[in-house]
């Protein structure tokens, strides 16, 4: 018994051995089988070559097929043949050790190689029969001019040709009726001499023949053409379609005068539906069967090229929770509850101009067109949603399935297939953070909302290493006497583009895509060497103590495990006092923190740095928690402030503020207030204890240097 191959080149040697084979039988070639072997081993090194490329090129499995034929295997069995052993063993012997991902694409590429071995096998065939072609041709023409002692010797060369040739060959009357039919021809059509000799070309029409076919024809019998080629089907006597490329010439006698019909037929069938396999394999979802991404935007795009008047609607469909059946019930019921949902869709679809068609995953579209898409599209949602309203029976269970589906509904010729998909894309997903199991119609100004927002999160990465982030000031106010005390620090972007750009547009995103954790670093270091300037150009003018900065950390920055050695370097670098710095974290991202979240803020203030509750009032906490959070400062949200801007204040808002003043200076917490935008906020907040505030009654938020004059003004 052998081993099995174990290195790649064993393995190529096993394919070519499976390969030549299954070949060798149906060759016409004197070579022996090693021999015949040892000639298809470099074909085989090219097909794992193309199986390797990770952007297929056609050319080298088409040069494969090519070299087929140069090596005589020209019967239809050899081609078939080799798809077969392509199809069962190329991926399993030269993509071995890919793994179970991969071995999907390799797969994918395996079914292109196919079609492309097929497309070269074809070409390369079709042009040894055009010169066998040309060749009989020139022996029929040879054979009209000959001189009467050598008709004989012309004769039987011409009908060596005649009855050897692999083609089939017909010779017919100037009225169409059949005189001569070589072997190859009568085999083609069934077998049998008297289906062809004797009838009439025109009693093999066929309804996919186009109307040109027949007026060339005309055109040949008339003598104003000499020849044509074109592809045609025919009726054999068992009901069955043959496709042929048939080229039909012209015959002149010793005069010019046209005489006889000259017709050279290649079978295609088998080539022909090779294709059409390949090419539903190529536009269908081999899980589900419906069009795939690729004949959905031919479609499409074919929809939208419809010309003025015409009207389209699509319909883009994401199942709800569907990674949930994935991860608690497998890959294998993912997919069937994806046949069924897509079995569901295609009942949903049966009108005229109505497709549905898998772009991938659990994502769907739906496409409608006529003149009245608009209340046609909203229907078609309408039986999607209560097509999925039924739960699916998976593995024993019953699966209800939830869908956030996107509208776009409009004239044709408005868009192209690619902004289309994305409209209905975002529109989706605004259903989806709608709550799902909804749809919505697209919006013009929220999808150039989404751009922009796509465009700002893909720009964020370079613009903190182009340096487009700068940092503005704004006071904390002490309400006692009206000193300065420090500033918070507010990020913004200076956007090429865009402008100046707030942080409630782009920390967010930043958030959303890990960046906020380098650009929050940036903030604080940018900040705490400000406050060390601020402390050494003020110096002993200020009275009250140096200025302290205050800087906001996200979410993310709480959870990163840096953050306290980044803070201890950064302080340590600019040589600035642990209580100059405050970090404000907001009152939501404290809400149910455990231990492990707080530890490192205790850290961080067990070595002197305060740490401020943000939009203290706006998270619904439970007050108990605040004994057990290592934070010195509350920060009351502007809310608080925006009901004190009318004179009376409001009785409720007042006791609100007086009831939190009084608990947090019992913890030995002081209060910052937000927004303070009047002299009367001001005083209100005064009476009621609060400690400092921020606002645009003191300044707004600025460049540094301003809050160095603010703080000297208070000094002097």
């Amino acid at each position: 018994m052998s081993a099995e191959p174990d290195g790649p080149e064993d393995r190529l040697r096993r394919f070519a051995t499976i390969w030549s084979r299954a070949l060798f039988p149906v060759t016409a070639t004197s070579i022996t089988r090693p021999d015949f072997e040892r000639l298809l081993l470099p074909l085989a090194r090219r097909l794992r070559e193309a199986l390797d490329e990770r952007v297929f090129a056609a050319a080298g499995s088409e040069a494969v097929g090519e070299s087929l034929v140069a090596a005589h295997c020209t019967e239809p069995e050899a081609l078939s043949r080799t798809l077969d052993v392509v199809d069962a063993y190329l991926v399993l012997y030269c993509g071995a050790d890919a793994g179970s991902g991969e071995r999907e694409e390799l797969r994918a590429r395996c079914s292109r190689i196919q079609h492309a071995v097929a497309a070269g096998f074809a070409r390369a065939l079709r042009e040894r029969t055009l010169v066998e072609q040309e060749a009989i041709a020139r022996a029929a023409l040879e054979a009209r001019g000959t001189v009467a002692e050598a008709l004989h010797a012309s004769e039987a060369r011409f009908r060596a040709v005649f009855h050897g040739a692999a083609v089939g060959i017909a010779i017919a009357d100037l009225d169409g009726t059949v005189l001569e039919a070589n072997d190859a021809l009568i085999r083609m059509f069934g077998g049998l001499e008297h289906h062809l000799r004797g009838r009439n070309v025109a009693e093999w029409t066929h309804p996919d023949d186009s109307p040109h076919v027949w007026r060339l024809y005309e055109e040949l019998v008339r003598g104003d053409r000499e020849h044509y080629r074109v592809e045609k089907a025919f009726y054999r006597p068992d009901g069955t379609v043959l496709w042929t490329n048939l080229t039909v010439s012209l015959l002149r006698d010793a005069d010019g005068a046209p005489q006889y019909q000259l017709a050279l037929m290649e079978d295609t069938t088998e080539r022909r539906l090779l294709n059409l396999r390949l090419r539903y394999e190529a536009t269908h979802d081999a899980l589900t069967g419906l069009p795939n991404r690729t004949l959905f935007f031919e479609r499409l795009e074919k929809a939208l090229a419809a010309g003025e008047g015409a009207r389209f609607g699509l319909c883009y469909l994401d199942l709800d929770g569907f990674k949930t059946v994935n991860d608690s019930l497998g890959h294998a019921a993912g997919d069937r509850l994806l046949v069924e949902v897509a079995d569901r869709l295609q009942a949903c679809a049966t009108a005229p101009g109505e497709m549905v068609a898998r772009l991938g995953g659990d994502e769907f579209v739906a496409l409608t067109t006529g003149p009245d898409t608009a209340s046609e599209v909203d229907d078609l949602a309408g039986r999607i949603m209560n097509a999925l309203a039924a739960p699916i029976r998976v593995e024993g269970r019953e699966l209800t399935v939830r869908g956030s589906i996107g509208i776009v509904e409009g004239p044709a010729a408005d868009r192209g297939a690619a902004e289309v998909l994305r409209s209905a894309d975002i529109t989706m997903y605004r259903a989806k953070h709608a709550g799902g199991n909804r749809y919505e119609l697209a919006d013009p100004e929220a999808d150039a909302r989404a751009i922009t927002r796509h465009g700002l999160t893909t720009a964020l990465p370079v613009a903190l290493e182009r340096g487009e982030f700068f940092i503005e000031y704004q006071p904390l106010v002490h309400l006692g006497d009206g000193s300065v005390r420090g500033a918070e620090a507010l990020v913004r972007w200076l956007h090429p583009q865009h402008g100046v750009i707030s942080p409630d547009r782009f920390i967010p995103l930043a958030e959303h895509t890990g960046l906020i954790v380098p650009l929050g670093r940036w903030v604080l270091e940018q900040s705490v060497r400000q406050a060390r300037a601020w402390e050494a150009r003020t110096g002993a003018a200020q009275a009250a103590g140096p200025l302290r900065v205050n800087v906001n950390l996200s979410p993310c920055q709480l959870t990163h495990p840096g953050l306290v050695s980044d803070t201890v370097e950064i302080l340590e670098r600019a040589g600035l006092a642990p209580d100059s710095l405050c970090l404000e974290v907001t009152e939501s991202a404290l809400i149910g923190a455990d231990d492990d979240l707080l530890k490192p803020l205790r850290r961080l203030a067990e070595m002197g740095v305060d740490i401020a509750l943000d939009d203290f009032g706006t998270g619904y906490s439970n007050l108990a928690n605040l004994r057990r959070l290592p934070v010195s400062v509350l920060k009351l949200d502007r809310a608080f402030t925006q009901g004190m801007q009318h004179f009376p204040a409001d009785p409720v808002d007042l006791k609100i503020i007086e009831g939190i003043v009084s608990l947090a200076h019992s913890l030995d917490l002081a209060v910052t207030v937000e927004g303070v935008e009047t002299g009367a906020q001001a005083d209100q907040l005064r009476e009621l204890g609060c400690d400092t505030a921020q606002g645009w009654y003191y300044a707004r938020p600025g460049p540094p240097d301003r809050l160095h004059e603010l703080a000297l003004a208070d000094a002097r």
